[in-house]
């Protein structure tokens, strides 16, 4: 009880934080689609026209599909969007089913682009996700995926929005946050991996070992640490710690 008074009182009034179901017709009145969905992507990835132009590219954990629609659009691509959130799904399938596909499960379909952005971190079993993107795939086929931040980044526990305390996982046992998280969402979620969205606590090091097991072929990866300060993404243990964003291509 003292250290949920003392995160309590760290945070931010529960009358400042306000939530919006992103399925609720209201606040779907409210979104603002990105003036650009595929900044992210294209930061990461470059060369992002090149890779999925005039391909078939599945987007695994879709969201609201701004950016399979933005792919469709720009790229010509032809362009499959998965999600288990059907409350997202079917906003998707509303907004954009007439530039794309979009499902809720993979049915044997193969694609030349896998394409995970921001998802990694929320999978229920982020080892089981990585093998249905690489079922998924064709030979020669390529997965591009990104996410951040990992889970012993600063704000790892994407608890921000209440907190701003980094490192809270490292400070707070998870009892304690959940319990004082409780005060802003009514989910019921007692552990991180009950919050909306799901959160796996997929450490660098966790992730590296289901690259590694997985089979595929890692033809690149690449870390950003706070504030940029790169050298920090190679040093044991201080990398976990400091790394925020993580981006790789694998390959079948």
């Amino acid at each position: 009880m003292i250290g949920e008074r003392i995160l309590a009182s760290l945070c931010k009034p529960p009358v400042e934080v306000t939530y919006d179901d992103p399925t609720d017709p209201e606040s779907l009145a409210r979104r603002r689609v990105p003036e650009d969905p595929l900044k992210d992507l294209r930061r990461e990835f470059p060369n992002l026209g090149e890779l999925v132009r005039n391909r078939d590219v599945l987007d695994y954990g879709c969201g609201f599909g701004d950016q399979v629609a933005a792919m469709a659009r720009e790229f010509a691509t032809r362009v499959t969007g998965l999600d288990t959130h059907a409350g997202l799904l079917a906003v998707a399938q509303q907004c954009y089913g007439h530039l794309a596909r979009f499902t809720n499960r993979l049915d044997g379909e193969t694609y030349d682009v896998v394409v995970s952005q921001d998802a990694m971190e929320h999978f229920d079993d982020p080892q089981a996700a990585l093998s249905a993107m690489a079922r998924a795939l064709r030979p020669a086929g390529l997965i591009l995926l990104t996410f951040g931040p990992p889970w012993w980044a600063p704000y790892g526990t994407h608890m921000r929005y209440f907190c701003p305390i980094p490192w809270l996982q490292l400070w707070f046992s998870e009892k304690t946050v959940m319990a004082v998280r409780a005060r802003y969402r009514r989910d019921g979620a007692k552990r991180y991996q009950e919050v909306e969205g799901g959160l796996n606590k997929l450490s660098l090091r966790r992730f590296e070992r289901i690259v590694h097991g997985s089979g595929l072929r890692l033809v690149e990866c690449r870390y950003v640490a706070v504030k940029k300060i790169q050298f920090l993404t190679r040093v044991p243990i201080v990398r976990e710690l400091a790394t925020t964003v993580v981006t790789a291509v694998l390959a079948a």
